[in-house]
């Protein structure tokens, strides 16, 4: 339900969303006291207003955050776990989340949108979307990558057999009528993280790799693509994945920009980004740890890591 974590300069702890809400929120209290940040979901009992407002120093996945725009968030909660009660009769599993969905897109509130935000940069509460995470769940059946992305063979196919299965059982699961309902919601997690960049709020570029079809590496740059649809700059996206992280790990003085005195691995493009940002696929090369790996190097490591898939 939690781990920790350390890093050489920063440690922190990481909550996950099935935390009950008294333990979630004895976790925060000891981690006020010993001066300990906390990462990660919002656990399900818990809103992420509260999140907030208990110091959770960053928010994964927009965990909580749909639910905390709606307009009635303290009745989602209720009929999120009626069926854990046993009061709940004569409704589906299927019918159940349906409903439960439908009822999230529909009441979507643009004042509990910028009221949440508000939250959150008054707290210093840092976002991570994984919006390249949320997009599978939104598009199981349409998306490409479940079907024919040429980089599946860069997977072990035992872990791309298990994606693919997850895969065929979500299919199995879903309706003609939940896909206007998933993509409504995708949408709406778009347009919170085009709000949360311009109010203030900060975000960081992440995947969540390797959750299925979300490939290790190559995940990151669907990431910035995806937060440039959402409605960031090709600038803003970038940032999120350099200087933000440095800032949020405390390493800004030493690390996240190209600078005198400072340490920098650093991608050479074919191409500006800024122009497109699919242009960060275009890699010349790579410096890292004062290493420089041309273009053929790069090749090279890749054709080592599908035959590695190959036989695994």
């Amino acid at each position: 339900m939690f781990t920790t974590c350390y890093g050489a300069a920063w440690d922190f702890i990481k909550v996950q969303s099935m935390l009950p809400r008294d333990v979630y929120f004895a976790i925060a209290a000891a981690c006020k006291q010993e001066n300990i940040s906390f990462v990660g979901h919002v656990p399900d009992r818990v809103t992420a207003a509260e999140a907030s407002a208990a110091g959770q120093h960053s928010i994964e996945h927009l965990t909580g955050v749909l639910r905390g725009c709606a307009t009635d968030e303290p009745k989602l909660m209720r009929e999120q776990f009626l069926a854990a009660t046993g009061k709940e009769k004569g409704l589906s599993s299927n019918t159940r989340q349906f409903d439960w969905d439908l009822e999230l897109w529909m009441s979507f509130s643009e004042a509990r949108v910028h009221a949440l935000l508000t939250e959150f940069v008054a707290n210093g509460t840092w976002q991570t979307p994984t919006l390249i995470l949320l997009q599978q769940d939104a598009y199981p059946l349409g998306n490409p990558s479940l079907s024919a992305d040429a980089r599946m063979k860069y997977i072990p196919g035992i872990v791309l057999a298990r994606w693919k299965k997850v895969a065929k059982e979500d299919a199995a699961d879903l309706k003609p009528r939940d896909v206007p309902v998933h993509v409504g919601l995708m949408k709406n997690s778009e347009h919170i993280v085009d709000e949360m960049q311009s109010a203030g709020v900060k975000l960081l570029a992440g995947t969540d790799a390797p959750a299925p079809f979300v490939y290790p590496g190559f995940g990151l740059h669907d990431e910035l693509a995806l937060l440039v649809d959402a409605g960031l700059t090709p600038m803003q996206a970038l940032q999120a994945a350099t200087s933000r992280a440095a800032e949020f790990m405390g390493k800004s003085a030493t690390q996240g920009t190209i600078e005198k005195g400072k340490v920098a691995d650093v991608v050479l493009l074919d191409a500006d980004p800024l122009a497109d940002i699919h242009n960060t696929t275009r890699i010349s090369a790579v410096i890292v740890r004062g290493k420089l790996l041309d273009r053929a190097e790069l090749d090279a490591l890749l054709s080592s890591v599908e035959k590695f898939a190959a036989v695994h």
